[in-house]
């Protein structure tokens, strides 16, 4: 599965143009232009590697005479950890909006195969190295968070989403708002409303990091401590979901910002 999420990334990579990124001021292009290239370069030689890392880890599977070397062994976790940090790399590249690769200048994906298939890949890269952990050294991580506490998985959930919508928002502002005057500004309206999503994503990834913490140090949390920071972070992302995805918000474009405020 892995493989074809490569493939079809590598083959999107290959057919988006070196100039997609389109912007109404032309000094703002000019600027960017050659960095976003090599990011692309970089996005394609990454996919490069790693499809080419994946299909020989597939052949190999498939042959009792060379499955031995691979299956469980320190060298196959070495390369499921190359295999998440590429992933994680190319990611975080290909959802920046000034990139212009999967996700326009709003926020909104632009190349969908490009985008989804790159979470998809990353995510699938996450379960193959946890996998590979409960093969070679018996550590159940999934069963070990399940176990450990109530509801951990849920509030681990959360402070990932909570991780990406800061940064997500964090992103924006940084293309969108805090330019020059020779730049593009997208309004105090939604530039507020980009700070609304950086604060809500910090304070509930601050929360979530205080109850996943006591329920890994101790094995639970006091339940009116727990039951507060639930109500309280409802009331936040109830608020955030219908400010900033609205109209004149950032997560107003289907992309990152909208996808993670609305799990």
């Amino acid at each position: 599965m892995l493989c074809v999420f490569q493939a079809v990334k590598l083959g999107r990579l290959t057919q988006t143009p070196s100039f997609s990124i389109h912007y109404p001021q032309k000094n703002h292009t000019d600027a960017i232009t050659a960095k976003s290239n090599s990011y692309q370069n970089w996005s394609v030689i990454s996919s490069g590697i790693t499809f080419g890392l994946v299909f020989l880890i597939v052949v190999m599977h498939l042959f009792q005479c060379t499955s031995f070397l691979i299956v469980g062994t320190k060298i196959e976790g070495l390369l499921c950890i190359l295999l998440v940090a590429f992933w994680a790399a190319t990611v975080s590249i290909i959802s920046d909006s000034k990139h212009g690769l999967a996700v326009d200048v709003s926020g909104a994906v632009s190349n969908g195969n490009l985008y989804y298939f790159s979470w998809a890949g990353f995510i699938c890269s996450v379960t193959i190295t946890v996998s590979y952990l409960r093969s070679a050294f018996h550590v159940d991580v999934a069963g070990e968070i399940r176990s450990r506490s109530a509801r951990l998985t849920t509030w681990s959930a959360l402070l990932a989403c909570s991780l990406v919508v800061m940064g997500s928002s964090a992103n924006i502002f940084d293309n969108d708002c805090n330019v020059s005057d020779d730049e593009v500004f997208r309004g105090n309206t939604y530039c507020n409303r980009t700070k609304w999503g950086l604060a809500l994503g910090l304070v509930a990834t601050v929360l979530s990091l205080l109850v996943v913490g006591m329920k890994i140090a101790t094995a639970k949390a006091p339940f009116l401590l727990e039951a507060g920071l639930s109500i309280v972070l409802l009331i936040m992302y109830a608020f955030g979901v219908a400010y900033i995805t609205s109209q004149q918000g950032p997560g107003a474009p289907l992309g990152t910002c909208h996808s993670l405020l609305s799990l």
